[in-house]
C-alpha cells in the first residue's frame, strides 16, 4: 500500500483493475485506492504476473504494507504470502467477506480486511448441499450468522452467494430487505390497532471511510491542542449583492455566473495581504508567514468535507475564482482531485449560508492559524439615523488560534473584511 497522498495513513481497495493470473508492466495501473481525501491509482512497480491479492477489494491496510504479490508465473510465493498474512493477521485483519482463504488455509473467512482471492480449499472443491449447507451444516461466514441471529432470518432458507455457495453478508441483507413483516400483538395495547414492524435488524453500524477517519483524527488534534478563539462580525451585504447581480449580467453573455462565496473568498484574500500575519501557519517553534494567499474553501461530500484550494486567490479576478470553485468542487464530490489540490492552504472559508445556518464556528485545520465561518444572508431590520430599516446582513465567525493571532489582530482583519464586503470596489485598492 503506497502512499498516495502527504497525509494518507492507510488505504482502502476500492477496485482491482487486474486479476490473479494476469501479466503487468511497470506502470500498469492495477488498482484504485480510496486514501483520506480521494480515490486515486495503484500502479505496478515492477514487470511479471499478478500472483496473488491480499487484500480484496473494500478491504483497508496501513501504508507500507503488502497488499498483493507480483512475480514470474513459476516463482514460490508461498513464504512472501504466509509473512504477509502473518502481519495482517497480527494488526487483527482477517480474510476478506466473500473471498476465498490462502492457500492450504483451515479456518473460514472472517469478515473484512485480507483476503487471498482465487485459490482453493478443500471445503470449496467439495460439491455443496442446498443453502450452502456441506455434509448437512449451512455454510456461512461469522458475520452473516451474526446479522441473521440479530434479525431473526433462518440460515437454512437463505441461498448463499459466496464460494461453495457459502452465505455471506449480502445474502442476509437480501433476506432482510425480502422478509415478511412481523406483527406486536393488538392485546399489547388495549384499544389501539396492532403496530407493524420491520423483521429487520433494529440498527446497522457503518463502517469508516477514510475520509471520516482522518476527519475525525484532525479534527482531535485541533479542538484539543489549539487554543481556539472566536470573533463575530456581522456584515451589511447589500452593495455585494449588487455587486454581484452586475457583474453577473455583465457574464450572462459567456453564460458564467458568481456567487456571494466568491466575492467572499476575494474579499479574504485581499484583506489577508492587509494582514499577513493572519495568513500564517503555527508550525510548533515557529510562525510561518505566507507571501501568497491559498484559499481552502470547505465543500461538503459523501463521507465528510474536503478542501479545495484556489491558489493565489488574491491575484485572481471573481469570476476566475467563481469557475475554479466550481471546478474543484465537482471533481472533491468524484473524488478525483490530486492531493496538490486539497493540501498548502494558508487560510480557509467554510461557508454554510445555503444551508439555512445564520452563524456557527469553525474549527481550524492545523497548521492554519485561522478560519471563516460564514453564515446565510438575512433581511433584518436596523436602526439608521433613528429610523428602522430593513437590510441584507450577515455574520461571520473567525476562529483563531490564539498563539498566532491575538484579538486585536483578529478582529482588524475583521473589520478590513467588513469594509471590503460593504463596499466591493475596495478589493481593488
Amino acid at each position: 500500500m503506497e502512499a498516495l497522498s502527504p497525509t494518507m495513513e492507510e488505504g482502502q481497495v476500492v477496485k482491482w483493475l487486474k486479476s490473479e493470473g494476469d501479466g503487468v508492466s511497470r506502470g500498469d495501473i492495477i488498482a484504485e485506492i480510496e486514501t483520506d481525501k480521494a480515490t486515486m491509482e495503484l500502479t505496478a512497480r515492477g514487470d511479471g504476473v499478478l500472483r496473488a491479492i491480499l487484500v480484496g477489494e473494500g478491504g483497508t491496510a496501513p501504508v507500507g504494507e503488502v497488499i498483493a504479490l507480483i512475480g514470474a508465473a513459476d516463482e514460490d510465493i508461498s513464504e512472501l504470502q504466509a509473512a504477509a498474512l502473518a502481519a495482517a493477521q497480527e494488526r487483527g485483519a482477517g480474510p476478506a467477506e466473500g473471498q476465498g482463504e490462502p492457500a492450504g488455509g483451515q479456518g473460514e473467512p472472517a469478515d473484512a480486511g485480507v483476503a487471498v482471492v482465487g485459490t482453493d480449499t478443500a471445503a470449496e472443491k467439495a460439491p455443496p448441499g442446498a443453502n450452502g449447507a456441506i455434509d448437512g451444516r449451512v455454510k456461512a461466514s461469522p458475520l452473516a450468522r451474526r446479522l441473521a441471529a440479530e434479525s431473526g432470518v433462518e440460515l437454512s432458507a437463505v441461498a448463499g452467494s459466496g464460494p461453495a455457495g457459502r452465505i455471506v453478508k449480502r445474502d442476509i441483507e437480501a433476506a432482510i430487505a425480502a422478509g415478511p413483516v412481523a406483527t406486536i400483538g393488538a392485546a399489547a395495547t388495549p384499544g389501539f390497532a396492532p403496530v407493524l414492524v420491520p423483521s429487520g435488524a433494529e440498527f446497522e453500524d457503518v463502517a469508516l471511510s477514510q475520509m471520516r477517519k482522518t476527519i475525525a483524527r484532525r479534527l482531535t488534534e485541533s479542538i484539543g491542542p489549539v487554543p481556539h478563539f472566536f470573533l463575530t462580525i456581522e456584515v451589511d451585504m447589500g452593495r455585494a449583492i449588487e455587486a454581484r447581480s452586475t457583474i453577473n449580467a455583465m457574464l450572462e453573455r459567456e453564460g458564467r455566473k458568481i456567487s456571494l462565496n466568491d466575492l467572499i473568498i476575494r474579499a479574504t484574500a485581499a484583506a489577508l495581504k492587509r494582514h499577513p500575519a493572519c495568513n500564517a501557519h503555527w508550525l510548533g517553534d515557529s510562525i510561518r508567514l505566507f507571501n501568497r494567499v491559498h484559499i481552502g474553501v470547505a465543500v461538503a461530500v459523501k463521507d465528510g468535507l474536503i478542501t479545495p484550494i484556489i491558489r493565489d486567490a488574491d491575484l485572481k479576478g471573481v469570476a476566475h475564482i467563481g469557475a475554479e470553485v466550481r471546478e474543484l468542487a465537482g471533481r472533491a464530490r468524484e473524488k478525483k482531485l490530486r492531493p496538490e489540490e486539497y493540501t498548502g492552504a494558508t487560510f480557509s472559508i467554510s461557508n454554510l449560508g445555503m444551508f439555512g445556518i445564520h452563524e456557527f464556528t469553525a474549527v481550524i485545520n492545523p497548521p492554519e492559524a485561522g478560519i471563516l465561518a460564514v453564515g446565510g444572508v438575512e433581511e433584518v431590520p436596523v436602526a439608521e439615523a433613528g429610523q428602522v430599516v430593513v437590510r441584507s446582513r450577515m455574520k461571520i465567525t473567525m476562529s483563531c488560534d490564539h498563539r498566532v493571532i491575538d484579538g486585536a489582530l483578529g478582529a482588524a482583519f475583521l473589520a478590513t473584511l467588513k469594509g471590503m464586503l460593504e463596499e466591493p470596489a475596495a478589493i481593488l485598492v
